[in-house]
């Protein structure tokens, strides 16, 4: 069994549940879809009430960190979503809900040595070889986000053996490593020329890119530029307090 500190006096009891779930989630301790202790596992660890740590499971199941399985027990979550207000989904998933029909043309799908600033990102040395791919993704055979992508070998060694006309690499990324942290950027740019040729648009018609970098763990896994056309595509969300 796992030591516990000292209690905080000034730290709420759930609090202190929560947060050692976290830890432990973040270290590794319970990859996805392992089992995690009990309630009554956790009641005689911290000795604390049942409403205790109840309130802490509610919270990080709310929180996307764990799911509860009425009669087999509670889980580490998938962890697509990296916060309250960014949820990483598949393209294909998005096309998918609206009816309309997904596909992809690759256009680079190769090994390629490391630029100094991209091996910062990636963990790796310059000259270290990463993997790149770049995609086009069509909804009903209509551009819709032009997919430049770099990828950790050491985060996914069999990446480039992927049929990415069948799978996309966020589905693929998301089971070989499960994502735990991201940063990412929104702007409205203009497409560089190779964009507007793959998205068939003019090379004056303003984009949303997203430039995200992701890691599951502490190993960064990939960094990827999406361009998507103003006038095809838009960013929506929702938000419960």
């Amino acid at each position: 069994m796992a030591s516990v500190r000292p209690p905080d006096p000034h730290i709420a009891p759930y609090a202190r549940v929560k947060q050692h779930l976290i830890a432990e989630l973040g270290r590794g301790r319970y990859p996805p879809g392992e089992r995690m202790p009990s309630e009554s596992e956790l009641i005689a660890q911290f000795g604390v009430s049942r409403m205790t740590v109840s309130r802490a499971m509610r919270e990080l199941q709310s929180e996307g960190l764990i799911v509860r399985v009425q009669g087999m027990g509670t889980f580490a979550a998938q962890l697509h979503r990296v916060s309250s207000t960014l949820t990483i989904r598949d393209l294909h998933d998005e096309i998918a809900a609206r009816g309309h029909r997904h596909d992809a043309v690759v256009h680079r799908a190769r090994a390629e040595p490391a630029s100094a600033a991209l091996a910062a990102k990636l963990a790796r040395k310059p000259g270290d070889a990463v993997f790149h791919t770049l995609i086009v993704h069509r909804e009903n055979g209509v551009p819709i986000q032009c997919e430049d992508r770099y990828v950790n070998p050491a985060a996914a060694p069999d990446y480039l053996s992927v049929d990415f006309t069948r799978t996309t690499p966020t589905h693929y990324l998301l089971e070989v490593a499960p994502l735990w942290q991201a940063q990412y950027s929104l702007e409205a740019a203009l497409p560089s020329a190779q964009e507007a040729r793959l998205l068939a648009i003019r090379k004056t018609e303003p984009c949303l890119v997203i430039l995200r970098r992701t890691e599951t763990h502490g190993l960064p896994v990939t960094v990827a530029r999406l361009t998507h056309p103003g006038s095809r595509y838009r960013l929506e969300g929702q938000f419960s307090p």
